[in-house]
């Protein structure tokens, strides 16, 4: 049975998937869009959308909040001054996943994940 399932293992230990979102989150901040395969997508996009949300607040809880998630000062400060203010207006919504074909090599289906304008 299914219920209660809150995320995909990835294939991998808890500690390894929670270091691969905080990365691959930091690298979508930082960048504003990244390739990866359409699951770490998905993953991605669920711990990206929650540190918005919490950026949009923009007070010093969220932002210690925040830097407990995504352990990157630079980033956090780039999320609370440049990225959370974009979204002011929406409720959710902030990121996209488009599909981008298969990997070469193992045949992943990869996916472009970036910050919706």
């Amino acid at each position: 049975m299914k219920h209660r399932v809150d995320h995909k293992r990835i294939g991998r230990p808890t500690d390894q998937r929670i270091a691969l979102l905080r990365s691959q989150t930091g690298s979508l901040f930082r960048h504003n869009r990244i390739k990866t395969t359409v699951t770490k997508a998905r993953e991605t996009r669920r711990f990206a959308e929650k540190l918005i949300t919490l950026a949009k607040r923009g007070d010093l809880a969220a932002r210690r909040l925040a830097l407990k998630e995504l352990p990157q000062p630079d980033v956090v400060a780039h999320l609370f001054s440049q990225i959370a203010p974009r979204y002011e207006d929406r409720e959710g919504g902030y990121t996209r996943v488009t599909r981008a074909g298969r990997r070469r090599g193992d045949a992943a289906e990869m996916a472009i994940l970036e910050l919706a304008d």
